[in-house]
């Protein structure tokens, strides 16, 4: 939760209690002022997920382009030992083969993640806004019945 200043500046009655508009005032003036720190703390939260992904996700990528390269010649050595066993062309359409299979799998299985994976929330600023609300409806509540 974020921490409210309290506004000392609303009138008073004779014997020194705050008026019910000043109360009021004085709420919907903390509850704006809420509303603006939970929302700044939703967009700081989405920055830096956004930043360690985008790091995270560059790194992955190089590290799939370094792992094509060495699945190439994985690919050539294969070819070039099924040359000793079989005609050249043979070697080359068994491993093609094999290649696109693999591929085909490989697609089914990350369609399944992309449509398993959740969109990504701000889960800490959605928690404490939760909070906010739930408080302000009992102390709603808990005024009703004074």
């Amino acid at each position: 939760m974020v921490a409210m200043t309290v506004d000392h500046t609303t009138p008073a009655s004779q014997d020194g209690s705050v008026s019910t508009s000043g109360l009021v005032a004085r709420a919907a003036e903390q509850i704006s002022t809420l509303v603006r720190d939970e929302l700044a703390l939703a967009k700081t939260e989405l920055v830096t997920k956004g930043k360690r992904a985008g790091v995270g996700g560059g790194l992955f990528g190089g590290a799939a382009a370094l792992a094509l390269y060495g699945l190439g010649l994985l690919i050539a050595l294969a070819v070039i030992g099924l040359d000793y066993v079989w005609p050249l062309w043979l070697a080359v359409l068994a491993v093609a083969m094999v290649v696109f299979a693999a591929a085909g799998i490989a697609a089914l299985t990350g369609k399944r993640q992309l449509a398993a994976a959740t969109p990504p929330l701000p889960t800490e600023a959605r928690a404490g806004i939760t909070a906010d609300i739930e408080t302000v409806k009992t102390a709603v509540q808990e005024g009703r019945t004074s």
